[in-house]
């Protein structure tokens, strides 16, 4: 009974997005929004964690007021056709407190308050859906509302600053991660400014990535940073399989988390050399914790010198946590093969 009910909510959460998506009316993107929000609040709920119901009611309460400023900007902005003067500065506004509402609701900074606290209520399923998913629908209207070039050049210097800063003392990896998804949602924001296919792109590379890491994370049952340093005296391939992709989604150049980045810094360097100098260096100080992670955990102390036990933890059958970790070392290579054959 209970996958039942969990298979149904998951169908209604992925419909709310497609509605969001193909909508052709502003009330209809609302109403796609809104299907989204209930039907990912039960999902929260059904976890055996007494974080559980705290963690869905300030989830629901911060959706909820998102989507009253963006239910109001859409009455305002569809009153404001009919009226026979011009207001383009009040236009400007509506548009504003829109976007303000959508980037609220996917959790970017400033509004980004509640986005680690909630996380760290969830299990690592929840907490994949709330980081991938839940951003599609808000980045697609975003996408189609992009009037202030400078409020979304702030937004996105704003969460590539806090991403970066607010993860280099977390000892969750739930509100780590978090924190690197804040610092990625403002490249996504950048690619919008150039090309919605680049935009496509790293929002795929960024979900592989990160399934990934929460596949290794859910399997093992890892929610803090010390539980990874004890995984070495079981699972080194593990350990090495979790820390090739922590690189890859820092945005280390040989890897495929690189890749993207590569493309949005290739196009931005001859329009706003100052922004993407600027976003350079705080993936940098992102790339800097994660790095820190993958020292102190290779690098810490182990008394363990047999090597039939070495040799027995490479028989790891996990097709599915294999095949992600190829394409996060060798991804940048295929793309570069592909590139030059075409």
């Amino acid at each position: 009974m209970f996958l039942i009910y969990k298979l149904i909510f998951t169908s209604t959460l992925m419909l709310g997005t497609i509605i969001t998506m193909s909508s052709y009316s502003w009330l209809g993107t609302w109403m796609g929004l809104e299907i989204n929000l209930l039907s990912f609040i039960p999902l929260i709920s059904m976890m055996n964690n007494p974080l559980s119901s705290e963690a869905s009611m300030k989830y629901f309460l911060i959706q909820a007021m998102a989507s009253s400023i963006f239910l109001f900007s859409i009455i305002m902005i569809i009153s404001q056709m009919f009226m026979l003067t011009d207001l383009t500065i009040f236009n400007k506004m509506l548009f504003m407190a829109m976007n303000s509402a959508l980037l609220m609701k996917m959790g970017a900074a400033p509004f980004h308050f509640w986005f680690p606290e909630i996380i760290e209520g969830m299990n690592w399923t929840n907490s994949f859906i709330l980081m991938t998913w839940q951003k599609i629908a808000p980045m697609i209207i975003i996408s189609y509302t992009i009037k202030s070039s400078q409020y979304i050049l702030f937004i996105i210097i704003l969460s590539t600053l806090i991403g970066s800063i607010g993860g280099l003392n977390q000892t969750n990896m739930r509100k780590m991660l978090a924190y690197s998804s804040i610092n990625h949602i403002g490249w996504m924001l950048s690619t919008l400014l150039i090309n919605e296919m680049l935009w496509i792109s790293y929002f795929m590379i960024y979900s592989m990535l990160l399934m990934s890491i929460v596949s290794i994370m859910n399997k093992f049952n890892v929610y803090l940073l010390k539980q990874i340093f004890l995984m070495i005296s079981k699972n080194y391939l593990i350990k090495f399989f979790l820390i090739i992709n922590l690189l890859s989604l820092g945005g280390l150049p040989p890897f495929l988390g690189f890749f993207p980045k590569w493309i949005i810094i290739q196009n931005l360097s001859t329009n706003n050399f100052l922004l993407i100098t600027f976003m350079i260096m705080m993936t940098l100080i992102t790339l800097f914790f994660y790095l820190r992670i993958s020292y102190s955990s290779i690098m810490i102390s182990n008394n363990e010198n047999n090597f039939s036990l070495i040799m027995s933890n490479l028989q790891f059958n996990n097709m599915f946590i294999n095949i992600l970790t190829f394409f996060s070392i060798n991804g940048l290579i295929l793309h570069t093969i592909i590139i030059n054959f075409y």
